[in-house]
């Protein structure tokens, strides 16, 4: 399939094309963002994982991740289309490391929302990212990504308020490395983006003709 805009339709079939929605996919270092791109993608995806060296030690922070040997450093790549919505994800996933932030604001231009990746056992990495993503009027959800070895479950009610996440956006559990579920973590981010462009448009018609801004 070849998406394309305004309407146009698949060659020689008639079929309205798939309409293209692009997707952020974000999170502290070692989250899942890679794998859960991995995992849902029907492409083979583009990732762009480096290696751990020692010229990292002091500056990329292994507590609770310390198996983790590699670190994306440009981005993950990966599509997925749902033929029933006539709808293409192209997901993005950004760099995880602070010093890579540089590229967060190119890869989420145009986006219509971002899952926010959290790992209850580095949960003060996931300030950062929130935060990014509301400064930028940005609708996200939070996927508690849940590692099998961390020590404690918490609910999504104790992560909101561990992170003081505002009540309207969604907070859910996941398995980065289930399709299935990933996929519904996608669907939910899709949903609330359209619930926030349709109150957006909402609150603009609701402004009386003339009054000034």
């Amino acid at each position: 399939m070849s998406p394309d805009r305004g309407g146009a339709t698949e060659s020689g079939t008639g079929v309205p094309a798939p309409s293209p929605v692009k997707i952020i996919v974000s999170g502290g270092f070692g989250v899942g963002k890679t794998t859960m791109i991995g995992a849902v993608s029907e492409i083979g995806p583009l990732i762009t994982e480096e290696r751990l060296t020692v010229v990292s030690d002091g500056i990329d922070s292994l507590t609770g991740v310390e198996g983790k040997t590699t670190t994306t450093v440009a981005l993950d790549f990966g599509r997925l289309t749902f033929d029933q919505q006539q709808m293409v994800l192209y997901l993005f996933g950004t760099p995880g490391q602070d010093r890579f932030w540089f590229t967060w604001d190119d890869l989420t231009y145009g986006a219509v929302g971002a899952v926010v990746l959290v790992d209850t056992r580095r949960l003060p990495d996931s300030f950062g990212p929130i935060g990014y993503f509301e400064q930028r009027g940005t609708p996200l959800v939070v996927a508690v990504n849940e590692f099998a070895d961390a020590p404690h479950r918490y609910t999504p009610a104790e992560v909101r308020q561990a992170l003081d996440i505002p009540g309207h956006v969604p907070v859910v559990r996941c398995d980065a490395r289930d399709p299935r579920s990933a996929v519904t973590v996608l669907l939910t981010l899709v949903d609330h983006a359209l619930t926030h462009q349709r109150r957006a448009e909402q609150q603009s018609h609701c402004i009386a003709p003339g009054a000034s801004a």
